[in-house]
């Protein structure tokens, strides 16, 4: 079976093979499980990896099941933190969660995906279940879990509600009665968690699936909003070809397995041939994956304009109500710098330019009566006059 091919050729581990090999012959329509942390509703490429395995079980008949964690983001999931998370309200787990099914149904089928949130059997437990639940795991064993346990031995700060985490997200699997769970290599612990739970409850354990987690942009780190290394899939397109051509060169290979459905012979020839154009080549395979190949010229375009050092044409327009600004608070007020201390930094480091000449006095008075380019680096553009 293609998809089941698939699925297995990018998968880090299966626990077990032999059960995923029994329950796809069964011929039982399987109740598929990815859960979401709504702490930040934005999805990456890197988020695509497992939502594309999704799609091969959808393709396969069965049915996908999208777990927002309105209430365990309540918690924060601690996976691989080394500090305790700040907990969100109900309200704000929510409202990050209703952002999810329009960006997931960018790649999954929207009439064959079910989203839930685990509030709907989470909220309904009393203190005397959630005592029962905490009953079926050791604190033994939930050290075992990595973090766990270094925080545990460095003497950093454990709170109780964390350790809850891995069984509220197993408990979610006991509630969907699920037959099969994803994630990332990050969630392992958590996966198993529910799969052991379902045994507690007289439920068939379901079989986990792990995923590699894409490294981001720097190369070394996974990819993270948090660590600006990302590339978002509901980036402009401009953005995302810009991105892409940051990829590096020895990661590409990765990033054509695991987020694309490219000949992955021809891709690794290309690479070998013409490494420009092979991240070229991926480039345009991600804006007609996520926007649409109407999108592509134009992002290449601009992008092979700032590569030649140019000026983009398309580019965005603001009015302020001053004729004039130090080049430090103008900075700040078109947020190419977060503070003034932030804006001399860039000046001092050469990373601005007005009207492609390079700013080095950080008293620069800047007339706006007339329409002033303001770049940062060499991809960030904006046009700036008085209102």
């Amino acid at each position: 079976m293609k998809e089941l091919e698939t699925i297995k050729r990018n998968s880090v581990q299966i626990i077990s093979e032999e059960e995923l090999d029994k329950k796809i012959k069964s011929g039982k329509k399987l109740k598929i499980k990815l859960g979401a942390d709504p702490s930040r509703p934005d999805l990456h490429i890197g988020h695509t990896v497992v939502l594309r395995a999704l799609k091969e079980f959808q393709k396969m008949g069965h049915e996908v099941i999208f777990v927002i964690g309105d209430y365990t983001g309540m918690i924060g999931d601690p996976s691989g933190k080394n500090k305790t998370r700040p907990a969100l309200t109900f309200e704000e787990t929510r409202k990050s969660g209703e952002t999810y099914f329009k960006q997931v149904t960018k790649i999954l089928d929207k009439d064959k995906t079910k989203i839930v949130y685990n509030s709907e059997w989470l909220s309904k437990l009393n203190l005397k279940e959630v005592i029962e639940l905490t009953s079926k795991y050791t604190v033994a064993r939930i050290l075992e879990r990595e973090d766990f346990k270094n925080r545990y031995e460095n003497n950093l700060p454990l709170s109780i509600h964390e350790l809850l985490y891995p069984l509220m997200q197993g408990y979610d699997s006991v509630a969907l009665n699920a037959d099969i769970e994803i994630g990332g290599t990050d969630q392992t612990f958590n996966l198993l968690v529910g799969r052991e739970l379902q045994k507690e409850f007289n439920q068939e354990p379901q079989i986990v699936i792990t995923f590699p987690l894409l490294v981001g942009l720097d190369g070394k780190n996974k990819m993270s909003k948090s660590l600006d290394n990302y590339i978002g899939i509901d980036e402009k397109p401009e953005n995302m070809y810009e991105k892409a051509m940051k990829i590096p060169d020895e990661c590409l290979m990765e990033y054509y397995q695991l987020t694309t459905d490219v000949n992955l012979e021809e891709a690794n020839k290309l690479i070998k041939e013409d490494i420009i154009e092979a991240h070229k080549k991926y480039a345009r395979e991600i804006i007609s994956m996520y926007h649409g190949t109407q999108y592509i010229k134009q992002a290449e375009d601009r992008y092979n304009t700032i590569a030649k050092g140019g000026i983009p044409e398309n580019m965005k327009r603001i009015s302020l109500q001053y004729n004039e600004m130090n080049i430090c608070d103008l900075l700040v007020a078109i947020q190419f710098a977060k503070s003034k201390s932030e804006a001399k930094r860039l000046i001092m480091g050469k990373g601005i330019k007005i009207n492609q000449k390079l700013i080095e006095d950080i008293n620069l008075i800047v007339s706006l009566e007339e329409e002033k380019i303001i770049q940062l680096g060499k991809n960030r553009f904006l046009k700036v006059m008085m209102n």
